[in-house]
């Protein structure tokens, strides 16, 4: 599975992104998604999962949590990251990553996901 993540850039706080995720994998209904960020200097820490072949079922970061919103479209093997209300903390890359194996409990842990997208750069300005 390969994936492909876009839509980062600058934005000033208060602005709203949409990233993007595509991935290779025609089946992607059947993998937990989810996305990851990582600032500089600091260590990489989940912002939203969405369960596999459920697109109402997901999971958000507190820190994010009102802000941002997750969703999926199998049919274009693509999950979105809709970010509003964007503060300056919010800036990092931002990893899409895929498990084909994964349960639910463990959609915040990095060690859960087999697959990795190479990360979209989102820079918030104050």
């Amino acid at each position: 599975v390969q994936l492909q993540a876009s839509g980062g850039g600058l934005v000033q706080t208060g602005g709203s992104l949409r990233l993007s995720c595509i991935s290779s994998e025609r089946a992607l209904g059947r993998h937990l998604m989810a996305w990851f960020r990582q600032a500089p200097g600091k260590e990489r820490e989940f912002v939203a999962g969405i369960h596999r072949n459920s697109g109402s079922s997901v999971t958000y970061s507190d820190s994010v949590k009102g802000r941002f919103t997750i969703s999926r479209d199998n049919a274009k093997n693509t999950v979105f990251l809709q970010m509003n209300s964007l503060k300056p903390e919010d800036t990092a890359v931002y990893y899409c990553a895929a498990s084909s194996s994964g349960i639910r409990s463990s959609v915040g842990f990095p060690d859960t996901y087999n697959y990795w997208g190479q990360g979209t750069l989102v820079t918030v300005s104050s």
